[in-house]
Formats: structure tokens, sequence, C-alpha cells
């Protein structure tokens, strides 16, 4: 299906067809504004191999991980090599620590529980169409968790064209612990009322609109690991 013009187009992969149209109605449902339109579905990755070469490109595809024949993993590691502009909203049963931070390394823009609300699916999709990021509060905490261990090496900066510098790299990395910002202020001997000034203008600087976001900006461009 060819998308309509200012319509975002989405694809569904998942292998469970009762599935794709519960989430083709929770985008209906919550889509007051008429803004997006769904593409195509696939079964698998294999599927959505055949049905990209033969359809117009998704703007966003939402993605299962457990499907056969080409999984989750390997259909987003297809996708970064061969599609890299689609981006990618995850929405899984599975939630375990090691299947969230190798999608979240992989570079997906989003990851939900498959037990979601109209208003989840909607706050997802706003955020990744903005060219954000989105992850529930599991996924936070598990960001927040591994991001912040103390045994976690630093690395420098590779992928970003902004450029930050030695002070803003360091407030980056200090946001990434379960730090407060009165204990990063402390920490970087400056005011709160600094901090708060460098953390605005970092989120203008690097669009992201939220500490978690600022987080998952440190992870992709490498300013930390998990």
């Amino acid at each position: 299906m060819k998308p309509a013009p200012n319509k975002i187009s989405i694809a569904l992969v998942d292998d469970h067809n009762l599935f794709r149209k519960g989430l083709i109605k929770l985008i209906n449902l919550g889509d007051t504004q008429k803004k997006y339109q769904i593409g195509f579905e696939a079964e698998n990755g294999i599927d959505l191999k055949t049905k990209l070469s033969n359809s117009s490109l998704p703007d966003i595809i939402l993605l299962d991980i457990n499907m056969p024949d080409m999984n989750g993993y390997e259909t987003v590691e297809w996708l970064s090599h061969s599609y890299p502009d689609i981006r990618i909203l995850v929405v899984s049963m599975i939630e375990t620590e090691e299947s969230i931070l190798r999608m979240l390394r992989m570079g997906v823009k989003g990851y939900l529980s498959k037990d979601i609300e109209v208003e989840d699916m909607h706050r997802a999709l706003d955020a990744i169409s903005s060219n954000g990021l989105y992850y529930s509060d599991l996924v936070s905490r598990v960001i927040a968790q591994n991001i912040s261990k103390p045994e976690q090496k630093e690395v420098q900066i590779s992928m970003s064209t902004v450029q930050l510098n030695e002070l803003e790299l360091e407030f980056v990395k200090l946001a990434c612990t379960e730090m407060t910002y009165q204990e990063i202020a402390d920490k970087m001997n400056l005011s709160p009322k600094t901090i708060d000034g460098y953390r605005d203008n970092l989120f203008r600087k690097l669009k992201v609109k939220s500490r978690v976001s600022l987080a998952m900006y440190a992870v992709k461009n490498k300013i930390v690991e998990i």
C-alpha cells in the first residue's frame, strides 16, 4: 500500500496474526489526528524482506523478537545495514535484561511489552516519529542499572556530529548514573543553577526531552557503554 501524503507509515512484523490485528486496533483507537497508516504486515524477517522489496518503505516498523525462520535480532541486524533510516519499535513479551540490552545496542528506537494500552502505544509512536526514543519504565530501569555500574568502562564519543566540550561530556556521563542533579553539581563543583543550565542546553543541543533520552544518546554515541 502506498502511504497517503503526510501520513506516517507503519509496518507490523509478528508471527501471530491475531496480535498484529490487535496492534492495528491499538494504533487506530488512539490516532485521533489520523497521523498513522498501516503499510503492510509480515510474519517474520524473511517475509519482511519480501514485503519491503515490493512495497513503499515504512517510516516505522513494529517488531516482535520471538519469530520463526528469522527472529527479531536477525531482522534488526539486517535492517540496520539494508534500511538504516527505518525506525524500529520492539513490541515483545521478552523482557529479560539480556534481550533489552541487546536490542538497545543494536539501535532500536523503542521497546514495549505486548501488555500495553492505547496510551503507551501512542506515546511511543509520537516520540519515535519525531526522531526521538521511547522506552517503558522497565527498560528505563535496565538502562539506569547498567550504565551506572562502577566497573563500566567509558569510551570517547565517536558517532555524533554534535561537538561536546569536556564539561558537557562530564555532565552527560554523570547524568547516566543514579546521581541526583544536586549530587552532580557537588561532584562537578558547580552550582545547581549552573547544572540546570547545562541540562537544558544539552536537551536543546542534542534534541532530547528527558534524562532517559540523554542516557540513550550517550549509549548510542559511545560516551558510555552498557
